[in-house]
C-alpha cells in the first residue's frame, strides 16, 4: 500500500531529479575549472591621520571603513584574489620624504583567507600622510601577474599629500600599461577637491568615482565592485554614436564603449535580417557626482520612428551603473533573398550633475549587441519570456498534475475502504 509519506518522498525525487538539470547542464558539473585566470581586487585603504575623523554615522571613518572590509570580505565570492593595501598607516612622523613612502600590502593579493584578513585589517590605526600615487603604483605591481580581470579600489577622505607624483598622471600611466586594470575610487569626504583628484583617476582606467557618506553606503559600493571584478572580461570596441539614426554608425555583434552627455541621446544601427534575433543590453556608468533619482531608456525604432520594443530601468542613487536590455524576433520571411531591416537604437539617459560637478566627458555607457539566428518554431514560447528554460517549467507543470491526480485518486481509494470497514 502506497503511504503519504512515500508518496510525497516520490514527487520530491522527481523533482530533485528535474532541477538536477538546471543545476548542472551536459557537460558541466559543479566546481569544474575554467582555465581561465581568477580575477583579481586590491582594496587600497586611506589610513592617513584624517580617518580619525568622526563624522560617519556617529564614528570614525576609520571604524567605518573597518566595519564595511569585514562585511566585503564576508561577501567576496570565490573565485575572486583579493588584496589589501595600505597608504599612510606606519609613518607619524613630519618628514614628507618617509611619508611619502608609506604604502604596504596588509594581505597579498591571493585566495581569500577570511580570518587571516580581517585580523590583518583589525589592526589598523590612523597614522600618517596620504602617498596615493605611490599606493596606486604599488598597487598596480601586485596585480601584474595573470590574464584576469584586474581591478584596484581606492578609498581615500583626502586629497595626495605628495605632489608632485600627480595621482592622476599616475592612473594614466598605469592605464598606457595596457595589463587590463581599472581604478575604481571612493571619497569619504563631500570635497571638490577630493571629487576632482578621485574622478581623475577613475577616468583615467575607465573606472568609476563614487562619493559615500554613511557606512552602509561604503559596504555596499565595494561589494559591487568586488563583484563586478567576476564578471568575464570582453575588450570593447569604442564607437561614436549620433544625434539621428539616419547618421548613426552601423553595428554588429560585439561590446562597444560610447560617452553620452547628461540628459542626451546616442543613436546607433543594427541590421537585422528575417529569422534572426535582435538582443541588446546597456549600461550607463555614473562616474562621477550626480543628483539622485535618475534613469537609462533603450528603444529599438524602425528608421521611420516607430516603436519596436524598449527597455528601461530608474534608480535613487543607490548603485553607480544602471543597465537594461531589450530582445527583438524578426519574424521568417518566405522570401528567399529577403532584405534586412535596419533597427535603430537609440540610448537615453536622465542623469543630472550634481552642483560643481563637470559635465564633459559624457557618462560612459556599454553598449552589448548580438544578432543571432531566431527562436524555431519549437522555441517560440521563448518571445513571450520564458526564455530558453520553458521545457522545464513545463514538466514540472506536467509532473505536478500527474502528481496531483495521483494523490487525488488515492484519498478516494482510502475514503472507500474506510467507508467499506
Amino acid at each position: 500500500m502506497i503511504t503519504r509519506q512515500r508518496l510525497a518522498a516520490g514527487v520530491c525525487a522527481l523533482l530533485a531529479a528535474l532541477t538536477a538539470g538546471v543545476a548542472f547542464p551536459a557537460g558541466a558539473s559543479a566546481g569544474e575549472p575554467t582555465g581561465e585566470d581568477a580575477p583579481k581586487v586590491n582594496l587600497v585603504l586611506d589610513v592617513s591621520g584624517s580617518m580619525r575623523t568622526r563624522d560617519m554615522d556617529g564614528g570614525t571613518r576609520m571604524a567605518a571603513a573597518k566595519q564595511a572590509f569585514n562585511e566585503v570580505l564576508d561577501a567576496t565570492p570565490e573565485e575572486v584574489q583579493l588584496g589589501i593595501r595600505t597608504l599612510g598607516a606606519d609613518y607619524p612622523g613630519d618628514d614628507r620624504q618617509t611619508g611619502c613612502k608609506d604604502t604596504a600590502q596588509l594581505y597579498p593579493v591571493g585566495p581569500l583567507n577570511r580570518t587571516e584578513a580581517k585580523a590583518a585589517v583589525a589592526t589598523l590605526s590612523p597614522t600618517g600622510w596620504t602617498p596615493i600615487g605611490p599606493a596606486l603604483l604599488k598597487a598596480a605591481d601586485d596585480l601584474t601577474e595573470g590574464d584576469g580581470s584586474k581591478r584596484i579600489v581606492l578609498i581615500s577622505d583626502g586629497e595626495d599629500t605628495c605632489a608632485p607624483l600627480d595621482p592622476c598622471e599616475v592612473a594614466r600611466e598605469i592605464a598606457a600599461r595596457g595589463i587590463g586594470l581599472t581604478i575604481d575610487t571612493l571619497g569619504l569626504v563631500p570635497n571638490t577637491k577630493l571629487r576632482r583628484q578621485l574622478s581623475c583617476i577613475a577616468e583615467a582606467t575607465g573606472g568609476t568615482y563614487a562619493s559615500v557618506e554613511h557606512t552602509d553606503e561604503l559596504t555596499d559600493r565595494v561589494n559591487q565592485l568586488v563583484d563586478r571584478a567576476a564578471d568575464p572580461v570582453v575588450t570593447p570596441v569604442a564607437t561614436e554614436g549620433a544625434d539621428s539614426c539616419s547618421r548613426a554608425p552601423t553595428l554588429t555583434s560585439g561590446l562597444y564603449t560610447d560617452r553620452e552627455e547628461f540628459g542626451k541621446q546616442r543613436w546607433y544601427r543594427v541590421d537585422v535580417k528575417p529569422g534572426q534575433e535582435l538582443r541588446a543590453s546597456l549600461s550607463v556608468g555614473a562616474d562621477r557626482a550626480v543628483t539622485p533619482s535618475y534613469g537609462v531608456l533603450l528603444r529599438a525604432v524602425t528608421v521611420h520612428g516607430r516603436e519596436i520594443v524598449r527597455g528601461e530601468a530608474g534608480e535613487n542613487g543607490r548603485t553607480d551603473v544602471l543597465s537594461t536590455g531589450l530582445r527583438y524576433p524578426k519574424a521568417p520571411s518566405d522570401e528567399e533573398e529577403a532584405p534586412a531591416e535596419t533597427v535603430c537604437l537609440q540610448v537615453t539617459n536622465s542623469f543630472s550633475a550634481a552642483s560643481g560637478v563637470q559635465t564633459t566627458p559624457g557618462l560612459p555607457l556599454e553598449l552589448t549587441v548580438d544578432v543571432v539566428d531566431g527562436p524555431s518554431q519549437a522555441d517560440d514560447v521563448a518571445s513571450f519570456g520564458l526564455g530558453r528554460g520553458w521545457w522545464l517549467l513545463g514538466v514540472l507543470v506536467v509532473a505536478g498534475f500527474l502528481a496531483g491526480l495521483l494523490w487525488g485518486w488515492l484519498s478516494r481509494w482510502r475514503f472507500a475502504i474506510w467507508r467499506t470497514n
